[in-house]
């Protein structure tokens, strides 16, 4: 496996999506990926492992889980952790397929599959019995009236007041999603407590729910399947809401209004975690559409800050991404393998092109648009825009080879966008100064 990474993980190899199992554990930060070893697509998953003493620089270490016992013969799929006693526990859906597809072993036929709930330990954080160490906790769901015995996945385990809480997502009927709620005294034996839905309009399944307090309020991430019906933007996207948690009865609000996680609409699987200084941080997995020339698909956004203020949600660039572009360059000859960041003010009408992607102000918006650096896709795939903002246009600019994000207004919206072919070039057309940082 290819070894290390700086400010963007990559896959290592092959394929890899969902971020899973996000922790900061005996000074490091840990996280665990969906990925198929085999080639560069979707088939059986195992975890991988990447491990980062500042969320900046990255290192592959290996797979840590692979199929075994029957609950998840046909994969490994995602999950959290948590600490507990010094230990690390991984709790993650696993899966059985009930009919192979004769013409791909890595696949079933018509869903015909079901799913449970895995927890396996480790003492250090990388060797985990994958033989004789793996529990299923929450067997298939057979009530249809509580969740879905093939479509119910992802837990996503915090410890509460007066014990640890998961939260899994399901599907009532596979035509509208919804959360369920179990409470745990040891982590081994789990109560279904309670159920939330908001009804069809907000998607047929809630994929890798997250539900965690910050300072201005409780936020609820999920990733809600089919919830566009146009034909021309991914129908499965990340939204995200300020809801309220009555943690004595499982009882979650939550509001009509949701924002996208990300405007770039490339963004999928969020997941967070508490960083070394207590600061909510999240990682997504960014959707591309074909492999790069290296072999590989499947990278992870940069670290964000998720705070809620006032109602809305922000992602702000994790302080420690902001730090580690610590020289000011005069022109693009000056950048390096890891990429660089643009900081700039735009005024309504002033653009801003980097390689071929451009960002434009229109009015009260930030606009991008991909169309020179995304071959082969047509209409809404290549035009993004946030909401009307509240205050100014400060942008900070994150570009990778195949990677572009726009930070609006220190987090305010994100536009984050999946890119082929950039030019080493910058052009900025406007009244300020266009910064470049580099990496120090």
């Amino acid at each position: 496996m290819k070894g290390q990474h700086r400010l963007h993980l990559k896959a290592p190899d092959n394929w890899i999506n969902d971020p899973n199992g996000f922790i900061y554990y005996k000074g490091q930060y840990h996280l665990f990926y969906q990925y198929f070893p085999y080639g560069p697509r979707w088939g059986t998953m195992h975890w991988g492992h990447a491990v980062s003493q500042d969320l900046v620089s990255w290192e592959h270490k290996g797979l840590a889980l692979y199929p075994t016992i029957h609950g998840d013969q046909n994969g490994c799929f995602s999950g959290s952790a948590v600490e507990e006693e010094g230990k690390l526990y991984l709790v993650y859906t696993g899966v059985h397929y009930e009919v192979v597809n004769p013409e791909d072993p890595h696949t079933c036929l018509d869903d015909q599959f079901e799913s449970c709930q895995i927890l396996i330990s480790s003492e250090d954080g990388f060797q985990f019995d994958n033989q004789n160490g793996k529990e299923v906790v929450i067997p298939p769901i057979m009530d249809p009236g509580i969740g879905d015995r093939t479509h119910t996945r992802d837990p996503k385990v915090w410890r509460g007041k007066d014990g640890w809480y998961m939260v899994l997502g399901s599907t009532l009927g596979e035509k509208q999603g919804e959360l369920l709620f179990y409470r745990s005294e040891d982590l081994h034996h789990w109560t279904y407590v309670s159920q939330a839905t908001k009804g069809p309009a907000y998607g047929w399944m809630w994929e890798c729910p997250d539900y965690f307090p910050t300072e201005g309020g409780d936020v609820l991430l999920v990733s809600a399947m089919g919830l566009l019906t146009n034909e021309e933007k991914e129908k499965n996207q990340s939204i995200c809401f300020p809801v309220d948690f009555q943690e004595d009865t499982c009882r979650i609000q939550i509001p009509d209004e949701y924002q996208f996680v990300d405007y770039g609409m490339d963004l999928y699987a969020p997941q967070t975690t508490l960083d070394k200084e207590g600061r909510r941080t999240m990682i997504a997995w960014v959707r591309m559409p074909k492999v790069t020339e290296g072999g590989w698909i499947g990278m992870f956004c940069s670290p964000r800050v998720v705070e809620a203020e006032g109602g809305h949600v922000y992602f702000r660039l994790h302080p420690n991404v902001r730090q580690a572009y610590s020289r000011k360059a005069a022109d693009v000859c000056e950048i390096g393998k890891d990429g660089y960041m643009v900081v700039v003010d735009l005024e309504d009408g002033e653009e801003l092109e980097i390689g071929g992607y451009r960002i434009f102000r229109e009015g009260n918006q930030v606009c991008t648009d991909r169309s020179r650096v995304y071959p082969g896709f047509t209409g809404a795939h290549l035009r993004s825009e946030t909401p009307e903002l509240r205050d100014g246009c400060h942008l900070e600019v994150i570009v990778d080879e195949h990677f572009i994000e726009v930070f609006v207004n220190d987090g305010e919206y994100v536009i984050s966008n999946a890119v082929y072919g950039l030019k080493n070039e910058i052009r900025y057309q406007g009244s300020g100064e266009a910064e470049l940082w580099v990496a120090g």
